[in-house]
């Protein structure tokens, strides 16, 4: 019986990583494209976004981006629109900005200055919010758990 001569199964392949981690080029959009904010993700490789034009249009992850890219709710997308057919209601997802370049895009005036950014953990809370992260949930006595 032979020797396994290969590096291993699936998940060897799954965790190879291509050389597009550094500075790349910035899309911009064209005729028949335009950026979208991702509202929520609906499984089977689609998802709702509303678009600059303020249009919320059901977006199809194409082929070439579908398990390799992950996009997730609050990301700014790059939407190629369906000219052929009567509604208006479709589109297909072209390209996937970092927050780093969705942060150009804004300063170069292509996003509107009144999008707010998903700029992470630490952006999702403003500072006027009322949030007690920090309350423990066993301060209560006995009495206290049976009024509530």
């Amino acid at each position: 019986m032979p020797k396994n001569k290969g590096k291993g199964g699936k998940n060897i392949k799954r965790g190879k990583k291509e050389a597009d981690d550094d500075k790349r080029e910035i899309i911009f959009k064209e005729d028949g494209q335009e950026y979208a904010l991702v509202l929520r993700m609906c499984g089977n490789g689609r998802c709702e976004a509303k678009c600059i034009d303020g249009i919320t249009r059901m977006c199809h992850i194409r082929g070439k981006m579908h398990k390799k890219v992950w996009i997730s709710a609050g990301d700014i997308i790059l939407v190629g629109l369906r000219m052929d057919m009567d509604n208006d209601s479709k589109a297909d997802v072209i390209h996937k900005y970092t927050p780093d370049e969705a942060r150009f895009l804004k300063s170069c005036d292509e996003l509107p200055r009144d999008l707010r950014l998903n700029e992470g953990v630490a952006g999702v809370f403003d500072e006027e919010d009322d949030v007690d992260c920090g309350r423990d949930y066993f301060e209560f006595g006995d009495d206290e758990i049976d009024r509530l």
